[in-house]
């Protein structure tokens, strides 16, 4: 018997996701952690980025953030009564090695002991991402990842957190948006390290893939029994139908993209892009970039529409404005059926290649706080929650293997170059008193978790 309609004017029953489906939240080291000077964390980019003078909208920093540092028990409290079961955070880099090498910092280690321990407590299973931005400053006064050294020293931190947490980490993703550092950080520079290198940040892109795929060896090595990825990943429509708009298309759909699902999954750069990363790539490189994957893990915002940039140009591809959906107070396009679209392709593109999905980020920006009676009414992103958990579950139907979605953000944080002009957060954070405060949205992922299917046994 189909389902019913409900009547014009009552509510739809909440999104349904198979039995054992995944519901967790996202954050990153940076954006929450604060105490960045305390028990011996050595300096980021971030760090360095956040002190140059126009460098973030508002002169702020992740300095403080949300203090998760201090107040993660509160925090996993937090997730306990929203229902999530996972919990997707990253460890600092600096906070555990504080010049990227050598031995580790033993408090830095023991913080992510009392954390794991405190999500296993109350039954939420970590997701741990081991570079989310925060590369050692040290390791960036020598080159950074345009050095091929920092895969090593990437490769050794991986071995450390999993000799220490392999038997308590449920997930691991090496590199978080591999993508996004190498076009914001090293392309075009408004993220940190600010280096505006257009092309020439193409070898950045190759050690960030050859970094994830040394780091992989390392963690299963160390006893890791589930090692993924977490790739930015968006639809690419054409501007127009002229062959300059679809031809620019396809090449950013390969820079953004191909560029790193294809070496992941299939072991090669595409066609298009080989020629340009020739003088990086190694004997060896794309198949030691080629781990198997336990699960591939898609972060998703919304879809580009691309256009050919006119002649003279740095960069033969501009983005123009995506018309015709509303936006987030980011300014970002609000499209559910891009994220169905996006997860029909992907599986039809690599088939047997693919391995099951989590989405590992998708969320969105809206800035209200609480109103006189202390309530944040946060329907937007209810009803962007809404349509893009639907989005998966269609997916789910046609044939797709996702298995997780983990939403960002728990909490509103330090939102890189925007400072904290954009709140992401399921919980509303007041910078000044860190104070928490569920948002609406909050009320409404633990009613919509709490009326999932449960798995038998």
């Amino acid at each position: 018997m189909p389902a019913q309609t409900p009547p014009p004017g009552d509510p739809l029953p909440p999104p349904q996701l198979p039995p054992g489906f995944r519901f967790g939240t996202s954050t990153a080291a940076y954006q929450v952690e604060g105490a960045a000077t305390e028990d011996g964390r050595g300096p980021s980019i971030w760090d360095t980025f956040c002190a140059e003078p126009g460098r973030v909208v508002d002169g702020s920093s992740g300095a403080d953030a949300c203090d998760h540092y201090h107040r993660y028990a509160e925090d996993v409290a937090l997730m306990k009564r929203l229902g999530t079961d996972g919990y997707r955070f990253s460890m600092s880099w600096p906070r555990i090695q504080p010049t990227g090498s050598g031995a580790p910092n033993a408090k830095g280690l023991d913080f992510y002991d009392r954390l794991i321990d405190e999500l296993l407590a109350n039954d939420v299973q970590p997701m741990v991402t081991l570079y989310h931005w925060d590369l050692p400053q040290a390791l960036e006064d020598d080159g950074g990842w345009l050095n091929r050294a920092t895969v090593e020293r990437f490769a050794e931190f991986a071995a450390i957190a999993g000799e220490r947490y392999a038997d308590r980490v449920e997930h691991w993703i090496p590199v978080n948006e591999p993508n996004v550092v190498t076009l914001m950080g090293y392309g075009i520079g408004i993220h940190a390290p600010g280096r505006a290198l257009m092309f020439d940040a193409l070898p950045v892109a190759h050690h960030l893939l050859l970094g994830h795929g040394r780091a992989a060896v390392a963690l299963r090595a160390a006893g890791a029994t589930s090692v993924g990825c977490a790739n930015n990943h968006a639809p690419m429509w054409p501007a127009s139908e002229d062959a300059a708009d679809v031809g620019a298309t396809k090449l950013f759909d390969a820079l953004w993209n191909g560029m790193f699902s294809e070496p992941m999954l299939l072991g090669r750069y595409p066609a298009d892009l080989a020629p340009l990363l020739e003088e990086v790539v190694r004997d060896g490189d794309l198949a030691a970039i080629r781990q198997p994957l336990d699960f591939y893990g898609v972060n998703y915002y919304n879809p580009m529409r691309v256009g050919a940039a006119a002649e003279g140009a740095e960069m033969p591809f501009e983005f123009r404005e995506l018309v015709g959906y509303p936006t987030t107070d980011f300014g970002w396009p609000v499209v559910p059926d891009a994220l169905r679209e996006w997860l029909i392709t992907f599986r039809a593109r690599y088939r047997a290649a693919l391995p099951p999905i989590h989405i590992t980020e998708s969320g969105c920006a809206y800035n209200m706080g609480p109103d006189e009676h202390g309530v944040v009414d946060d329907q937007p992103r209810i009803d962007y929650l809404d349509a893009h958990l639907r989005a998966v579950a269609t997916a789910i139907q046609r044939g797709v293997d996702i298995r997780g979605y983990y939403t960002w953000s728990l909490m509103d944080n330090f939102e890189w170059s925007e400072g904290y002009t954009q709140r992401f957060g399921l919980v509303h954070i007041d910078y000044e008193t860190q104070q928490r405060t569920p948002k609406r949205s909050f009320d409404w992922y633990a009613e919509v978790i709490a009326a999932q299917p449960r798995s038998l046994g």
